[in-house]
């Protein structure tokens, strides 16, 4: 039995053999499966790499846009009334009047305030009297005197009465002097308790309400009553601050006669990309500002529209040399090499090379470039990165500019 449960084992192992032969190749094929599976995708990852390793880049270049361009200064400048004015009470008093809203724009002569005008007039009136009074002295005094002169010529009269009665006429005309200096002081007081717009301008809050006391400042005492501020509106101030490079460069232009001191300049607010308003340097201070190295500039500026506001900021673009032909090329397109400035070519052999330059502000869009850059060259303007000496593949493009604006 021992013989049959050995064929029997031997015959259960050979269909067992017969049996796992399929299974085993299963197996194999799952294997095998499996690892193309996990190294497929890898090798046809590197083969891709290597194909974009060994790919030329394309980048997108253009010649540089040839512009005649004149050299210009830029600053940031504050607007300032040219005229401002503290309206103060000239006279004490109850305020009765009040003629303008607050923020309103008011014409010369215009009245504002009106303070209780009642005892003023009394003392005016008062004043008036008393030259009345001056004035019929004084005719009875020349009368007096004519008649002593007259009785001093018939020897009816002394000579210390005609002295007495000129004595009396001069009394009576220092009295009408000082009756009528009085009066005119009255005046000035009564006059003062009307306050008027001294120009046209725009008022600012009133600081005092109807009703309230002010204080003059003919009382004595007390400072006088700030009763509102009243500002011009047009013209304008723009004030601004030169470096002492910029206005070494400015003075070296008007001494070579190519830039006049009431030069126009451009100004654009903070809210607009255009330079479309004009004004006039018209002043320029004597001495620099040692805190701040800079020396104090300002354009009077046409308000028609009255927009300008004092206080608010605005550009000023002023313009000095004449035009003279530079390139642009994109901002983007200029790299920094430490202290240097570059833009990447290329040559007719499509090698990038990188080519030094010398640049200047930003103008129409696009940066100046006054140095090292020929118009012929092809510059890089688009595409991904790309280190001098790597070949590339070229596709033409253009540089556009747009206005002539930009900021400071």
């Amino acid at each position: 039995m021992l013989n049959r449960g050995q064929k029997q084992s031997a015959g259960s192992g050979g269909q067992t053999r017969r049996t796992l032969r399929p299974y085993a190749g299963v197996t194999a094929l799952i294997l095998v499966s499996t690892v193309a599976a996990v190294v497929g995708p890898k090798l046809f990852k590197d083969s891709r790499v290597r194909a974009a390793g060994n790919a030329t880049p394309l980048v997108t270049v253009s010649q540089p846009f040839p512009k005649d361009i004149h050299g210009r200064m830029q600053f940031l400048g504050q607007f300032s009334a040219v005229d401002r004015v503290d309206l103060r009470a000239q006279v004490g008093g109850t305020l009765t009047y009040i003629g303008f809203k607050d923020g309103d724009v008011v014409r010369s002569g215009a009245l504002l305030f009106t303070i209780d005008p009642t005892p003023y007039q009394i003392k005016f009136d008062e004043g008036t009297a008393q030259v009345a009074r001056a004035r019929a002295r004084l005719e009875l005094a020349t009368t007096e005197l004519a008649r002593a002169q007259t009785l001093r010529k018939t020897d009816a009269g002394t000579v210390e009465n005609v002295e007495q009665r000129s004595a009396e006429l001069r009394s009576a005309q220092a009295a009408l002097d000082e009756a009528e200096t009085l009066v005119r002081d009255a005046k000035f007081d009564l006059d003062h308790t009307h306050v008027y717009a001294p120009f046209t301008g725009r008022m600012g809050t009133h600081l005092v309400s109807v009703g309230n006391l002010v204080l003059g400042n003919r009382g004595g005492g007390s400072a006088p009553t700030l009763l509102a501020t009243i500002v011009s509106i047009n013209p304008i101030y723009l004030n601004f601050d030169m470096s002492e490079a910029d206005y070494l460069n400015f003075e070296r232009e008007r001494a070579a006669k190519r830039v006049a001191l009431a030069n126009k300049v451009e100004i654009a607010l903070s809210d607009e990309s255009r330079f479309a308003r004009q004004g006039i340097l018209d002043f320029l201070d004597n001495t620099f500002d040692r805190s701040s190295g800079t020396i104090h500039a300002r354009a009077t500026v046409p308000n028609s529209d009255l927009l300008l506001t004092p206080g608010a900021f605005g550009r000023v673009r002023l313009n000095l040399v004449p035009e003279r032909q530079v390139l642009l090329v994109p901002d983007a397109a200029v790299s920094a090499d430490q202290t240097d400035r570059m833009v990447l070519t290329v040559g007719s052999d499509e090698v990038v090379k990188a080519i030094k330059v010398q640049i200047g502000e930003l103008r129409y869009g696009l940066r100046v470039v006054y140095s090292g850059l020929s118009a012929s060259q092809r510059v890089i303007i688009a595409g991904p990165p790309v280190l001098p000496g790597t070949k590339v593949s070229v596709k033409e493009g253009t540089i556009n500019p747009g206005p002539d604006e930009g900021g400071i």
